[in-house]
């Protein structure tokens, strides 16, 4: 279906189409960026030294499927963050996120060789909530009002997966890494 390459600033330009509108971007890159998203911010941070960025790409036609970053490895406590997920516009609602979710967990688990991995979720996103679960995470926190866009407050659930949750997951749908 598809597999996960590293991302580079040849990227980058498909990904700023991406992303529409501020708010959008405060749900796919947090506070740490401004709207509109340019090169140069990207270009800082792709080149992050704590993390692995990668770009989604569908197996038979090679087109960027989406986006997705293993972000705050901390190979002393064995653990990492997935954030920045995004799915292509013309690729939503086809299976992408889940696929994309279990690929960022093989190369976690299996690459990196972690023992945990968190994220965060903004809480009206139930669609993301969902294929989260499904992943095999689970709510470890709710942090209310945390993010302030325009005259409203974001809430934020704090999800984690740990290895052998994961390995259960992994058991019964039979995914296998796909990391280029």
């Amino acid at each position: 279906m598809i597999r996960l390459e590293p991302f580079t600033m040849g990227d980058a330009a498909e990904l700023i189409e991406w992303i529409p509108s501020a708010e959008f971007l405060m749900q796919w890159g947090g506070p740490e960026f401004l709207f509109p998203l340019t090169f140069e911010q990207i270009e800082g941070y792709v080149h992050g030294s704590d993390q692995r960025v990668f770009k989604a790409v569908e197996e038979e036609s090679g087109a960027a499927a989406g986006h997705i970053c293993l972000s705050k490895i901390d190979l002393k406590n064995e653990s990492c963050r997935i954030s920045r997920v995004l799915i292509n516009p013309a690729t939503r609602g086809q299976g992408y996120g889940f696929t994309l979710v279990q690929q960022a967990l093989n190369f976690a688990f299996l690459e990196l060789n972690v023992h945990r991995v968190t994220l965060g979720v903004f809480d009206f996103n139930k669609a993301a909530i969902a294929c989260y679960k499904k992943a095999g995470f689970t709510i470890e926190g709710h942090f209310k009002d945390s993010r302030k866009m325009k005259d409203s407050f974001w809430s934020i659930n704090e999800m984690a997966i740990l290895k052998h949750e994961w390995e259960e997951v992994r058991s019964i749908t039979g995914e296998s890494s796909l990391i280029k």
